[in-house]
């Protein structure tokens, strides 16, 4: 959860709101926290971003947006710009750490937990085996392309994917397509070894 005290923080000492105002924007930005924090932290991760780092992305985002609003920017398709200001920090994190090593994809220790969950253990091995090759496809695809399928997961559309990445919307769309049939040969694959096992 945000503080409050944190975006108050976050305001020019020369900033003249009244209480009424000030109370508004503490609402939306709230508001906005609890619909889109949970997404905004799986595309950070997914960006490859530590979880100690995505956390503080979040945040920076969040005070970002608030900075935003206290300045009368504008309100509309905010989904988009959180998305957008993510990224950038995540960018500029990733230029600060030079660390490679820590840049990975997020989503192994998820998956396996949802694999984990299976009653049936032979199903549970023939999901855990389809999850590693998803993985897998994912893990090899440029960093672009895997950008594009994390936000693409986010349910964000073409635009605001292209906007969020500074990509034209023909390469969003081309990305997305080459990742698909990528996985959907590696899908069809599981699928075969699956009725092989029935």
């Amino acid at each position: 959860m945000i503080e409050v005290r944190a975006l108050d923080a976050a305001l020019h000492p020369r900033s003249r709101l009244d209480a009424q105002s000030l109370d508004a924007v503490h609402i939306e930005v709230l508001r906005l926290f609890d619909a889109h924090a949970a997404g905004l932290r799986r595309f950070v991760r997914g960006c490859g971003a530590p979880p100690e780092t995505a956390d503080d992305i979040v945040q920076e985002t969040f005070v970002a947006l608030f900075q935003h609003l206290m300045r009368g920017g504008q309100t509309e398709h905010l989904r988009g710009w959180l998305f957008r200001v993510s990224y950038r920090l995540t960018l500029k994190a990733r230029r600060r750490s030079r660390r490679t090593a820590l840049w990975q994809v997020g989503w192994p220790a998820q998956v396996e937990e949802i694999a984990a969950s299976h009653g049936d253990p032979e199903a549970g091995a023939l999901h855990r085996e389809r999850c590693r090759s998803v993985l897998a496809v994912l893990a090899a695809l440029p960093e672009r392309d895997r950008h594009c399928f994390y936000l693409r997961a986010q349910g964000l559309r073409y635009r605001q994917i292209a906007a969020t990445l500074g990509m034209s919307l023909g390469a969003v769309a081309k990305a997305l397509a080459r990742g698909m049939g990528k996985l959907a040969i590696v899908l069809r694959r599981t699928d075969v070894l699956a009725d092989a096992r029935d």
